[in-house]
């Protein structure tokens, strides 16, 4: 017998009895094994990856059932389990198999062909049941491009083909393949960092995140919204997952909200766009962080340090929504319910606080995030002893459960869009798309972004977050990190500091020679460069621009593209952390779903801000300097959307706030920033001086 319910979408199934035993050690088992592996490599790396995968497409196999929603009887259970097996068996017979492919001068033998059509076959069939058609879809027409119809085709994306054993060796064995870098990063940080968030959910650092919420926050004007966004934030530290954060905040928060006045809509908005937020929070960021470090070669430590301002900002500026909207409806502040710092931190602070930050301190000390992750499992059992809720064997074997059953998706997934990015590396359609982008946008990297915006929301109708960022920064990333290091160039040539081989490449790209005589305006020589064939930007961009540079336009290109693939969750038509929010508020989807994407505005702004500032070069004077005027420029455009600030404003107004904001934000001198404020902290003291003296006291 077996109950059947859905988690985070797909259907799982929780089987009963010795089976579910049997799971539930298979699980233990595969937890330990990771740990182990993690501190002492007696595997190759291909070995690691394959046998993952093997485990996983197992779980994933006899948990979700080959027709979604139908409960498993007879044949249907007897074929899922079958299936899970030989799935199994196959990607453990890869790594054995490798050598004698090889002595054979890379060819299959019977065998090796049945083992890889089923790895193959069975990511495609797991990742359907997991994730949907889009993903399946993706891998079959990528393996078909290569295989025979990319060469029917004409122009730029043409394919001469390759042969099918060659399309199979190379799906297995290929860097960017199934068993390769992605699934490296799976099987290592991510599924660490899974256990390691399970052993904080399990120790009771989920309530300590509440309770420390509802203390900062809960009296303020707007408190039950403000804990959301605190409490959503902190969770994805643990979750890395906007739907689950969404889920087991929001069960408190919405509720919370709702009884201060906000409408249902509103609070639904709010926990979704506050979770959504929680895969921009270092140190885990979803998979995210670890992906970008696979990608960019930029180190992981490096990336969660820069990453921190911008995730800051972005919950910024929903908390700003939130106030706004409480003053705007007139709300007052809440009762308080006794819970103080002092009584949160005593019933479960040690739990999370030392850890995390043991985590935090170890990744600054130059340990890997694996050794990192590691270890902050072993201090969430040691600091769990310190609070009400102390971790003993059952719950550590129930943690090491809990994580394994929540990595089966990301497991399966970034193993088979392995199969995807392995195509468009080896067709090169990543540097074509690249060029197209550019092209389309003509070298204004504002519609660059907008483009990937759009793209980034198509993609996102079916795939999870993870997925659609590794697509897009495959195929959008170099084009972007490319508009981004031209605005050295473009300042290089204003000022005439080229050099001369700089200029002697910049001719072969330069019909009209006197164009370049005399001094050039920073617009002037902004379409000079733009309007150079790749061919001559590529080499002079090498030439000129620094390394630092370089790799910070590489670094703000990924995390621009992260960022935007988030916009899944809080968008119409998807939405999904916003629907699940809107489940729990008792408020209608799509309007829970545009009231999300009104408060997740700073998924748009930060992106920008990231492109055309340097907020991510790693100078970190200047880095708080943009990161402070974002605060008073997004506080001033939140205020001129909502048409409030302490009280409501007048159309006048809210046009001289949201130019001001802008301002603040868009990249400028520090006169015109400086400026900007002032404005702004002069309608904010005027609009505090007409609100009744009841009101003010509250503010």
């Amino acid at each position: 017998m077996a109950n059947e319910k859905s988690v985070d979408g797909p259907t799982l199934r929780e089987p009963t009895g010795l089976p579910n035993l049997a799971l539930t050690l298979l699980c233990f088992v595969i937890a330990v094994g990771h740990i182990y592996v993690a501190f002492d490599p007696i595997l190759s790396e291909f070995q690691r990856n394959a046998y993952h995968f093997a485990g996983f497409a197992f779980l994933a196999a006899v948990l979700h059932p080959l027709i979604k929603g139908k409960t498993r009887s007879g044949p249907l259970l007897a074929f899922d389990l079958t299936f899970g097996v030989i799935v199994a068996l196959a990607a453990i017979y890869m790594p054995f198999a490798e050598q004698g492919i090889y002595d054979r001068g890379v060819k299959f033998n019977t065998l090796d062909w049945v083992a890889a059509a089923i790895c193959i076959i069975g990511a495609i069939e797991l990742t359907r049941r997991l994730t949907g058609w889009v993903i399946p879809l993706l891998i079959i027409i990528a393996l078909s491009y290569v295989g025979f119809w990319g060469k029917l085709i004409s122009g730029v994306f043409s394919f001469p083909g390759l042969s099918w054993e060659s399309i199979a060796f190379r799906s297995i064995y290929g860097d960017d393949a199934m068993f390769g870098t992605i699934a490296r990063i799976s099987s290592t940080y991510v599924f660490l960092f899974i256990i390691f968030g399970a052993f904080l959910l399990r120790s009771g650092a989920g309530d300590f995140v509440i309770n420390l919420a509802r203390a900062v926050a809960g009296r303020m004007v707007g408190g039950p919204g403000i804990v959301a966004v605190i409490a959503s934030g902190l969770t994805g530290t643990i979750s890395g997952s906007a739907v689950a954060n969404t889920a087991s905040t929001g069960v408190i928060t919405i509720p919370l909200m709702k009884r201060a006045g906000f409408p249902p809509k509103f609070a639904g908005g709010v926990e979704a766009a506050s979770s959504t937020g929680g895969q921009l929070m270092p140190p885990i960021m979803g998979a995210g962080a670890f992906v970008m470090a696979s990608f960019t070669q930029i180190p992981y430590e490096r990336i969660v340090a820069v990453a921190a301002l911008p995730a800051l900002l972005y919950f910024l500026s929903v908390t700003f929504f939130v106030r706004i909207e409480a003053r705007r409806l007139g709300l007052p502040p809440m009762e308080s319910d006794g819970e103080t710092l002092k009584s949160a931190f005593v019933k479960g602070g040690a739990s999370f606080v030392i850890p995390i930050g043991g985590l935090i301190g170890m990744l600054v000390a130059g340990f890997t995030p694996a050794y990192a992750a590691v270890f902050g499992i072993i201090a969430v059992i040691a600091s769990s002893w310190l609070t009400s809720n102390p971790m003993t064997p059952r719950a550590v074997f129930e943690a090491m459960v809990m994580g394994t059953k929540g990595m089966i998706m990301t497991a399966v997934l970034l193993c088979a869009v392995g199969l995807v990015v392995n195509v468009i590396a080896t067709a090169g359609i990543g540097n074509t798309f690249s060029l197209m982008i550019a092209e389309w946008a003509g070298g204004n990297l504002l519609i660059a972004i907008v483009l990937i915006a759009l793209a980034s929301l198509v993609l996102g109708m079916g795939l999870p977050v993870t997925a659609a960022y590794i697509v897009l920064a495959t195929l959008s990333a170099p084009a972007l990190a490319g508009m981004i290091a031209d605005r050295f160039v473009i300042e290089a040539l204003a000022a005439g500091t080229l050099g001369d081989a700089g200029d002697a490449i910049l001719m072969f790209g330069v019909p009209d020679p006197a164009v370049l005589a005399g001094p050039l305006s920073l617009e002037e020589a902004g379409a000079i460069i733009k309007a150079l064939p790749l061919e001559v930007a590529a080499p002079l961009r090498d030439l000129v621009v620094p390394t630092d540079v370089t790799v910070a336009a590489v670094l703000s290109a990924h995390m621009i593209i992260f960022w935007l693939s988030q916009d899944s969750n809080v968008t119409p038509p998807v939405a999904l952390a916003a629907f699940t929010a809107a489940a729990i508020a008792k408020a209608p989807a799509m309007a829970t779903g545009f009231a999300s994407w009104k408060l997740a505005k700073g998924l748009y702004i930060v992106p920008l801000m990231m492109a055309y500032t340097p907020f991510l070069a790693g100078d970190w004077p200047v880095m708080i300097g943009i990161f402070l005027f974002g605060v008073v420029g997004i506080y001033a455009l939140a205020g001129a959307l909502q048409g409030c600030m302490e009280q409501p404003i007048g159309i006048v107004t809210r046009i001289i706030l949201g130019i001001a904001g802008a301002a603040c934000i868009w990249p400028t001198t520090l006169l015109v920033h400086a400026a900007a404020v002032v404005v702004i902290v002069a309608l904010l003291v005027w609009n505090i001086r007409q609100m009744p003296k009841a009101e003010a006291s509250h503010a």
